[in-house]
């Protein structure tokens, strides 16, 4: 009997043992959350609305106290969260700390945290996984209302577009397993950790996935630690490559390879007033740049802007030239360019507009250019040239005519709407603000004389008639406001 007793106590584990155990694979999928949202998405089309409202399912997973880590994009627009513990029905009505449209990551926390409390957290993992590797993701995919877990293996390490804003290229991990509506935000894991975040799929072909990779994970991370996000920085610096070996031969390069051209540097940027277009990019912080604009990162050719990726405003970059004959090795320090945001599909905000005698002005970007599919030539070149040609430090905003909502004032007029606004009484308009200014001055005019690029007649409301205008347009409309100036 004491014999017996021995064993039974020898088998025991200690109380260190215990704590030192791994948590188990179901205690894991615990902390793999289902989180429902309900959504309200602008109308740019009709920008007085409410717009539309609907809802999606996402995934997200626990990575400290009371942080859900998840996509941007499964929360984007939300009115209301609610999450669910797999193998649980109660709902945690939940709310969006942090999020960053820009590499379409986000960080949710819960009202109540004690049903989560004893739960495991997942630890994100440095480096990237090796192509070859394989990889499981879990997630709550369209299908089924409980967890999914599928596998894969890493096949492809690349610099590509995130699909969220449509605007910002990051480092992605290509996998050979789907990636479908409502695995987004979801864990993908080696051994139990976190190793990337499963984010968007390709529809053109079967059993393809891609995660945001640790580097762009953790870079998060540590910029919301002051409490707030504060976006990417850029080098402001548009490059050409230098494989063709007739060009290399002009710009008296040798045939190592080496070197990108520089054909735009963008005003007010970081390399403004250091790096001229017609300069030959050959080092960035000690990595040689090839003629494709790549460098040698951990083992892997990735784009060269990834460098600057890892990096935050102020910080420093060493870049080393060829101008001529001379060579330069300059440092600049990083700053964002907001003004790039043009570009980015927005969230989270009202569309700016201006409702007058029946006069649609709206603000150009692109979530306005997706809605409206401008076809102008000035148009599309005012959205072009905003940034790399510096109209931001003369126009803050490029003001479209986008619609003549019928009323018999602008009967008259010929239809205008898809142009550029250029002035109001002869002053240049720069912005929606200054616009709605020139627009209801202290002291009317006898007429509003509103100009338009591309449009020979300029177009003329009387001032006396605009009030009753206004007023029938709001009531034939249901236009609750005749304008909104601010997006939040």
């Amino acid at each position: 009997m004491k014999s017996l007793l021995f064993l039974l106590l020898f088998a025991l584990p200690t109380a260190a043992q215990t704590a030192a155990a791994p948590p188990s694979t179901a205690d894991i999928y615990r902390s793999v959350v289902r989180i429902e949202v309900a959504t309200q998405t602008a109308d740019y089309a009709a920008p007085w609305n409410a717009g539309r409202f609907s809802g999606g399912i996402g995934t997200g997973f626990l990575i400290g106290p009371n942080q859900f880590l998840t996509n941007a994009h499964v929360v984007s627009n939300g009115e209301r969260f609610l999450i669910n513990i797999y193998g649980s029905p109660e709902k945690h009505t939940a709310k969006v700390e942090h999020i960053a449209h820009d590499c379409d990551l986000a960080i949710l926390s819960v009202d109540d945290f004690t049903p989560f409390a004893k739960l495991p957290v997942f630890k994100i993992g440095t480096a990237i996984p090796q192509l070859e590797s394989q990889v499981r993701v879990i997630g709550y995919p369209v299908g089924g209302e409980r967890l999914s877990v599928t596998r894969g293996v890493v096949s492809r390490i690349d610099f590509q577009p995130y699909s969220h804003s449509r605007a910002d290229s990051h480092l992605i991990v290509q996998i050979d397993a789907a990636i479908n509506p409502g695995n987004s935000g979801g864990p993908v894991l080696q051994e139990n950790q976190v190793i990337g975040v499963a984010f968007q799929g390709l529809r053109q072909a079967d059993n393809t996935g891609y995660i945001i990779p640790t580097p762009v994970v953790n870079r998060f991370l540590k910029d919301i630690k002051d409490g707030r996000y504060d976006e990417y920085t850029d080098l402001g610096i548009a490059e050409f490559p230098l494989i063709n070996p007739a060009m290399r031969q002009a710009l008296k390069l040798p045939n190592d390879g080496l070197g990108v051209l520089i054909t735009n540097v963008t005003p007010t940027s970081a390399c403004d007033g250091h790096v001229k277009p017609g300069d030959v990019l050959l080092g960035i912080d000690s990595h040689e740049v090839d003629s494709s604009g790549s460098v040698l990162i951990d083992g892997e050719k990735v784009d060269m802007h990834e460098i600057v990726e890892r990096k935050f405003a102020g910080d420093p970059v060493a870049l080393r030239l060829r101008r001529g004959e001379e060579w330069i090795d300059l440092t600049v320090k990083l700053k964002p360019l907001p003004q790039s945001r043009m570009y980015a599909i927005k969230y989270e905000e009202k569309p700016r507009y201006i409702v007058f005698g029946g006069l649609v002005f709206q603000p150009l970007d692109t979530n306005l250019f997706a809605t409206v599919q401008f076809r102008d030539v000035t148009v599309r070149r005012y959205y072009s040239d905003y940034v790399s040609k510096g109209l931001f430090q003369k126009m803050e905003d490029i003001v479209i005519l986008t619609d003549m909502l019928n009323d018999e004032l602008n009967t008259p007029l010929p239809d205008a709407s898809g142009k550029v606004l250029k002035s109001i009484n002869g002053t240049p308009v720069t912005s929606l603000a200054q616009a709605h200014e020139l627009l209801h001055p202290a002291t009317a005019p006898e007429n509003f004389i509103i100009e338009l690029e591309g449009v020979d007649r300029p177009l003329i409301l009387p001032a006396a008639a605009i009030a009753e205008a206004n007023k029938r347009i709001s009531e034939n409309y249901n236009i609750p406001r005749l304008s909104n100036l601010k997006a939040k």
